[in-house]
């Protein structure tokens, strides 16, 4: 009897589903609560799912309810999903053999949502590169602000959790031990490095692999890129700009009020970046005027760009 193979799709959600069976059971051990209960299955499979699919939605806080073993677990499906698993995949094939192999170049131009089969393994080390440098830029900047709040290896565990965090889109913060529960980053809304820095990396997470292909093959040739660049690079632009007009309208009588002028520029931008698909804050959510919030629904809704670590219908 001839064996049926899965199809790309079928590989690649089968792929998912393991990586969120093994991270709910991960979850679930003793020591991967600070209680030392462990974590319901309810608690580890919502968990697990959305790290791994890096929405930033929590059932509980993330600094003050998980372990650091936990919270490594989560930081490690948050890794795994925004690169997606099949990057990492081939990334560790590449390094124990020269042929990369049709299927293997085909499941990855799924992963990613590009049709060209050419230059994968180019790609796939522009990837995984290109993340690492970023990811750890991100790190030491943020760690200029964070070393001296929290000393070094607290600094500097929370530097890097929170730009890997904010490069996958995934909104997962452990600010919750610094200035309460469920808080992000509110305590540093008015704190222009902080803001910038993931911002940035929230952006670039989200443009998409394709996109850095193509302006690292052209530079700052703006007429040489894509098309799918091109559409990419100006629909980021036009919705931040747009939204942080849009939310620094809709807040003047509201979350505004009391604020200077650097801090309300600066949550209007961090607003408009983060609805899209990142999911930190920086004000309280609930207190935004109804206008703001249906903004930011159509933000979420929209979300960031294909083959990109961000979520949504994608621009």
């Amino acid at each position: 009897m001839k064996k049926r193979r899965l199809s790309h799709i079928q590989f690649i959600a089968l792929g998912f589903l393991s990586i969120v069976a093994v991270g709910t059971a991960l979850l679930m051990l003793p020591f991967s609560t600070k209680s030392g209960e462990g974590a319901s299955f309810i608690s580890a499979l919502f968990t697990a799912v959305s790290s791994s699919c890096v929405t930033g939605l929590i059932l509980h806080d993330t600094a003050t309810y998980w372990s650091l073993f936990g919270q490594l677990v989560i930081i490690c499906l948050i890794q795994l999903g925004g690169l997606g698993f099949m990057t990492v995949a081939l990334f560790t094939v590449q390094l124990f053999t020269k042929n990369t192999g049709l299927r293997r170049r085909a499941l990855l131009a799924e992963s990613i949502n590009t049709e060209s089969l050419g230059g994968m393994r180019r790609l796939v080390r522009i990837i995984i590169i290109g993340t690492a440098i970023f990811e750890i830029s991100g790190a030491l900047l943020l760690s200029i602000r964070f070393i001296p709040k929290f000393g070094l290896l607290k600094g500097i565990y929370y530097s890097l959790f929170h730009s890997i965090s904010a490069f996958c889109n995934a909104g997962f913060d452990l600010m919750g031990s610094y200035s309460g529960e469920y808080s992000s980053f509110t305590a540093f809304s008015d704190d222009i490095l902080v803001n910038v820095v993931i911002m940035l990396l929230i952006v670039i997470g989200g443009i998409g692999f394709l996109v850095w292909e193509d302006i690292l093959n052209h530079r700052f040739h703006f007429k040489r890129y894509k098309l799918h660049t091109k559409i990419v690079l100006v629909t980021t632009v036009v919705l931040i700009l747009g939204g942080a007009i849009l939310l620094w309208l809709f807040e003047i009588n509201g979350l505004n009020k009391g604020m200077s002028i650097k801090e309300q520029i600066l949550t209007a931008l961090f607003g408009s970046v983060t609805t899209r698909t990142a999911g930190f804050n920086t004000t309280d959510t609930a207190l935004l005027t109804d206008s703001s919030k249906f903004l930011s629904s159509i933000f979420m809704f929209i979300g960031g760009s294909s083959g990109s670590t961000a979520g949504g219908a994608k621009t």
